[in-house]
Order: structure tokens, then sequence, then C-alpha cells
């Protein structure tokens, strides 16, 4: 962690390599259109996907909570937060739906789960132990070269990025699979039980580059 916040400090640019990073949290202090968190994965096929992740903010405005492109679907697989009308909004390669009606309340740390069959086309998400209701998006594998990034919207494959879809805040136990897991494990993840690391993406080995005013710091999340 020291070699990582130094890093921080001194360049605008951290290379990849996988860490460590359990008890850390990334925080997005200032509300800009650079600084994200480029995350790192061999797999570059998915046919069904969830990502679960811990998050804190105050905005009332809609930030981007995470963000994978292709060359061909910028919004690969995104999810945002709308303050109009207090919902989620969940992108796979382009397609959208809304979920409505989550308590999704400022100053509050959360953990939330979206899960996606591209068999059935069939997407949820969850809020604190919480589920939605089933949506249909679309159906057909997620191909890569993917691009993911935390902090930041992208618009286009790797960039287009906004200031005002921006996220400010802090984020946390980002994980991410290539299937639908069980609602046990998904309830696990939720209270900070055992579950299974992601095998797309797993914070305890996370391999990242930092651009921009990302500070890497001891987590506040009291799960």
């Amino acid at each position: 962690m020291k070699f990582l916040l130094v890093c921080l400090a001194l360049l605008p640019v951290c290379a990849a390599r996988p860490q460590d990073i359990l008890f850390e949290m990334f925080t997005f202090p200032l509300e800009t259109d650079t600084a994200h968190v480029a995350l790192t994965t061999s797999e570059q096929d998915l046919g069904a996907a969830t990502v679960c992740l811990r998050s804190f903010t105050d905005l009332t405005r809609t930030h981007v909570l995470f963000s994978l492109a292709t060359p061909s679907h910028a919004d690969g697989l995104v999810l945002f937060w709308d303050p109009n009308p207090n919902q989620f909004i969940l992108f796979v390669k382009d397609s959208w739906k809304s979920f409505l009606g989550m308590d999704y309340a400022l100053n509050t740390w959360h953990s939330m789960c979206v899960t996606w069959d591209g068999v059935t086309g069939a997407a949820q998400v969850w809020l604190d132990g919480r589920h939605s209701v089933r949506r249909y998006i679309t159906t057909g594998n997620i191909t890569g070269p993917f691009s993911i990034t935390l902090g930041q919207d992208q618009d286009s494959y790797g960039g287009g990025f906004d200031a005002g879809q921006s996220f400010v805040g802090l984020l946390t136990d980002v994980h991410m699979w290539n299937e639908t897991i069980p609602r046990q494990e998904i309830m696990n993840f939720m209270e900070n039980g055992f579950f299974s690391a992601g095998n797309v993406l797993d914070w305890t080995h996370l391999e990242f580059r930092v651009t921009g005013r990302v500070l890497v710091e001891d987590s506040q999340c009291p799960l």
C-alpha cells in the first residue's frame, strides 16, 4: 500500500500489476473527466455476467458505478444510478433497462450486484440484500477486447469521459464473474460472509492502472 500511495501522489498514471487490496478502497475525490481506474482481465468473451461492488457517495446527480466497453459497444456492460426517478440503469451491448424504487441513500455504504444471462437476456439488480424485478435486456455474448473502468463512463472504447457522469466517492470490493452466481453467493457478498471471489475480476488479485487523482486508501467500509 505504501508504494501505491507514493505512486499515486507523484505520477498521473501508475502501471498495472496484480494487487491484493482486500482491506483497501479507491477514493475519487474530484469531479473530473479524466480520473479513473482501468481494470485488466484475461476474459474476453462473456455469455453471462455478475458484477458486485460496494460504494459510498453523496452525489445527487446521475453517475456511473461500473463501465465495461468493447470496440463495437461503448455500453458493453454498464451500471448507472439516476436520481430522477430513483433508478438504476443497466446497459448490456448498448441496450438498457431501468430498475426503479431501490433505496440508494446518500452518505451510506451500499453493497450491490447485477446479473445478466446471455441465453435468456434476463437481468437483475441487487442492493443491500434486496433484489429488483428481473427484466429482459438482450441476448448473445459480450465479446472483447474489454476496456473496464471505475470512476468514468466510457462513451467510446477506452475514453469519451464526461465529468457530469463521473463517480465521486468511495469504491471497494469489486468482483466480476462469467456467470450469474447463485442467490446465496450474492447474499454472502452482501453480508460479507464467505463467497467465491470473482473469476473475471478479483479484488484480492486485481490488476489495475490509476490515471489522475484517485487514491488507494485503507477501507472505511464497515463490512
